[in-house]
């Protein structure tokens, strides 16, 4: 597979079957995110797989439970908030993720991998974050969907004793990767903003020097106009 399809059409896939995913798969999946850069090379990191259906019955209660408590946060206005401000389309994203997610949730047993992340010391995720995004394009190029939710850290301590994680020796629960084969189709996600209106140069407000209207995959000719920079 092309890299920048898989750039551009890995997103989050909430609705999956059920069908086992091999395990000569699920290596190169992890085997293809170890690869990722991390700082000093020190691998902080342990990656967990759960595929037992009772750990996963509990985990699914949890998981509930944890969703609950988060978009009680986002109701309160503390959560998930857009600093472009709410309109007719924020509103469809936001109820379209909501019910990809309610679906999530009442299947989470069926999930047919759970790949729990954790790290020592990460800086906020600049070890692991990388290997996270390298396990979820490696997935893709397989024809394996997934999530990255952060949800269960509302239980942290719960999972951590349900795992068997040696909390003591600093390790921290980072993210959970649900994985299985998708329901949906891959597609280029088309509603973000240009990269002309999010990014600058030099100095904050001032133009990046590129106008781009549309995803740059499939490729387009970009063609320069006089006063407006490069566009498509």
């Amino acid at each position: 597979m092309d890299v920048r399809e898989a750039l551009y059409t890995t997103r989050m896939m909430r609705r999956m079957r059920a069908d086992a995913i091999p395990l000569d798969v699920q290596a190169r999946i992890l085997d293809a995110a170890i690869r990722a850069p991390n700082g000093g090379n020190a691998q902080r990191w342990h990656f967990l797989a759960v595929d037992h259906p009772l750990l996963k019955s509990e985990l699914a209660a949890l998981y509930q439970a944890c969703r609950e408590q988060e978009y009680a946060e986002i109701a309160a206005g503390t959560l998930a908030r857009t600093i472009h401000g709410e309109d007719a389309d924020r509103a469809e994203t936001m109820r379209k993720i909501k019910a990809s997610g309610d679906h999530f949730a009442a299947h989470f047993g069926d999930i047919p991998l759970l790949v729990f992340v954790f790290a020592i010391d990460d800086h906020g995720g600049a070890n692991i974050y990388p290997a996270l995004w390298s396990a979820m394009l490696a997935a893709r190029a397989e024809g394996v969907g997934g999530v990255i939710t952060t949800v269960l850290r509302y239980a942290e301590p719960r999972v951590m004793d349900l795992l068997g994680v040696p909390a003591a020796d600093g390790w921290r629960l980072t993210a959970m990767l649900a994985l299985g084969y998708p329901l949906g189709r891959w597609a280029v996600a088309a509603n973000r903003r240009p990269v002309h209106q999010v990014a600058s140069r030099n100095r904050w407000h001032e133009p990046f020097g590129v106008e781009v209207p549309r995803p740059l995959w499939p490729p387009v000719l970009l063609r320069h106009r006089p006063g407006k920079g490069v566009t498509p």
